[in-house]
């Protein structure tokens, strides 16, 4: 028998400042729509592996998959320039 899935809540939505932050919203939107690591990583064509590393925001992944487990999940991702801080 599968294991059931349980939804996790979103984080509020905020400046992306870590790869943990990320990692809780793919996460937690991977369980919201009721995917096992196993279902979403085939869904998205990554190994269960890379999208583990990177829920947990732990060990180097290809941004390509970054980006895609995040498009296929509905996570939007902006990118803002700000005065310069150099």
């Amino acid at each position: 028998m599968a294991k059931k899935v349980v939804p996790l809540p979103l984080p509020p939505n905020q400046e992306l400042r870590s790869a943990e932050l990320l990692g809780h919203f793919i996460r937690a939107r991977r369980t919201q729509a009721g995917l096992s690591i196993h279902d979403a990583a085939d869904f998205c064509g990554i190994a269960v592996g890379t999208l583990d590393k990177i829920e947990r925001a732990t060990g180097d992944v290809r941004l390509s998959n970054v980006l895609t487990a995040c498009s296929l999940l509905g996570i939007t991702i902006s990118i803002e320039v700000k005065e310069k801080t150099f």
